[in-house]
């Protein structure tokens, strides 16, 4: 590896410079273009082997503008063992085009040097204040009436750890609001939603669906990793965020017991844990039961709004192609989407 590296001129003598060098994005690379030193995520690999038997590194690089497919031809064993899945490497290379999209052919690759990465260059974050998003979201809970109900959402709002973490973490690894902050951002959302719908079905409680949907992806901040790249923790993978926050809830009662003197209502307790267990709406996405409340129903449809709403608007803004009217197909929504502003009023902000 080394000798590769020495043979193609990349070498320890480069990282004077190094931190010189403007940044491209993934965003801003075209094809025909030589990468001279940048740093990437190494997001994903695999060590293959061509037609002819030789081998070759498949990898997807990332930074927080997007992720770019990438190759190593000739590659080695310790060439691909030398690459830190998870992990971040200064790379050399070519961008080309390969059947419509572009590729990254890496001709050298080296450690980076130790603090010379600005972790904000990597993760995609919200464009939104997160202070003030997080008072927005405050604000919202402060409508809530019901005495226990309050002091249960007291008790996960003063949780000053937890709290922390609800205004770092990704709402998921790639569907919706998959930035940092991104839980907050969607959280805030369906609040308000629901301070603008519900009030319209004076049956429907608007306490239960306001605690509900704020508690209802909470759990996310122990089902999520975000250091350096999304992924799921060991205790996303084994628990998830839906049962991680059932039992939070048991656990934030015991603390409103004590702290009232009487015991919390048991029909309250199990209403806001079936509203956090029936959010997803089918058995099929994750749902271990089923919305069995109105205020159920109400929480999975705002929640999902919310997050398909983000998942169009984002693959609009951030599509590769400007010339075209449509995207690619994207898997999780089944469909290409339809670009075009036919009447000019995306980014017109209030």
């Amino acid at each position: 590896m080394l000798a590769r590296l020495a043979l193609l001129g990349y070498h320890g003598g480069m990282e004077k410079n190094a931190n010189a060098r403007p940044r491209r994005f993934v965003n801003q690379l075209q094809a025909g273009e030589v990468v001279e030193d940048q740093v990437f995520l190494i997001d994903a690999k695999d060590l293959r082997t061509t037609t002819n038997g030789s081998l070759y590194i498949h990898c997807v690089l990332r930074d927080k503008t997007g992720q770019i497919l990438a190759r190593v031809w000739q590659a080695t064993q310790p060439m691909f063992d030398q690459m830190p899945e998870g992990g971040f490497m200064r790379f050399k290379g070519r961008v080309e085009n390969y059947k419509g999209a572009l590729q990254f052919i890496i001709d050298a690759m080296r450690p980076c040097e130790a603090g010379s990465i600005d972790l904000c260059d990597f993760m995609p974050q919200t464009e939104e204040d997160i202070d003030v998003m997080f008072e927005q979201v405050k604000h919202a809970l402060r409508s809530i009436k019901n005495p226990y109900v309050l002091q249960l959402i007291k008790q996960f709002v003063c949780d000053e750890k937890l709290m922390a973490g609800f205004k770092k973490a990704p709402a998921a690894v790639q569907m919706h609001h998959a930035f940092i902050g991104g839980l907050l951002e969607h959280t805030r959302n369906v609040l308000e939603l629901a301070l603008l719908v519900v009030p319209r079905y004076p049956d429907v409680s608007l306490d239960l669906v306001l605690a509900g949907l704020f508690l209802h992806d909470l759990g996310k901040t122990a089902e999520l990793t975000y250091d350096t790249s999304f992924q799921y923790s060991n205790r996303g993978q084994l628990v998830g965020h839906i049962v991680q926050c059932a039992i939070w809830i048991e656990e934030k009662i015991k603390l409103v017991e004590a702290e009232m003197g009487q015991p919390f209502p048991p029909e309250i307790r199990d209403a806001l844990q079936h509203l956090v267990l029936s959010h997803h709406g089918t058995y099929e996405f994750g749902s271990p039961k089923l919305p069995a409340m109105p205020e159920a129903v109400a929480i999975h449809y705002l929640d999902n709004l919310d997050a398909k709403l983000q998942m169009y608007l984002h693959r609009i803004k951030s599509d590769p192609d400007p010339a075209s009217d449509w995207t690619e197909y994207v898997r999780g929504l089944d469909t290409k989407i339809y670009k075009k502003d036919v009447l000019n009023i995306r980014g017109q902000r209030k």
